[in-house]
C-alpha cells in the first residue's frame, strides 16, 4: 500500500468535485483504495487529496497518465498539481481511553 499526497486549486470547488466523482470506477480500475478531500482554510478552492493506492507503480502510472492530465484540466484544475508519494512509518491513533 502506497499513500499519494495531491495538492491543487481549481477553478471551482463543485465543477471538480461533480468530475472527481464521476472519475470512481476509473481511479478504482487503476489502484485507488480510498480517498480523503481535504478543502485549504479560507480558501474553499485549494484541494488537499489524500488517496491510499494498491501499489507505488500502480500510482506512479496513473498521476503520468495522459487520460488523468485531460481530465484534470476539463475539471478546471488550475496548474501543475504537487504530488507527494508516501510510505507510513509510524502512527498513532488516540482514543477516549487515552
Amino acid at each position: 500500500m502506497i499513500n499519494v499526497l495531491i495538492y491543487h486549486e481549481v477553478a471551482d470547488y463543485t465543477v471538480w468535485k461533480a468530475a472527481f466523482d464521476s472519475a470512481f470506477d476509473w481511479r478504482r480500475k487503476n489502484g485507488e483504495c480510498s480517498c480523503r478531500i481535504f478543502r485549504s482554510a479560507g480558501n474553499a478552492n485549494g484541494l488537499t487529496l489524500f488517496f491510499e493506492w494498491e501499489s507505488l507503480e500502480k500510482a506512479r502510472a496513473f498521476i503520468a497518465s495522459e487520460e488523468l492530465k485531460a481530465k484534470m484540466a476539463s475539471a478546471g484544475v488550475k496548474g501543475a498539481p504537487r504530488v507527494d508519494f508516501l510510505t507510513e512509518v509510524h502512527g498513532i491513533r488516540r482514543s477516549a481511553a487515552d
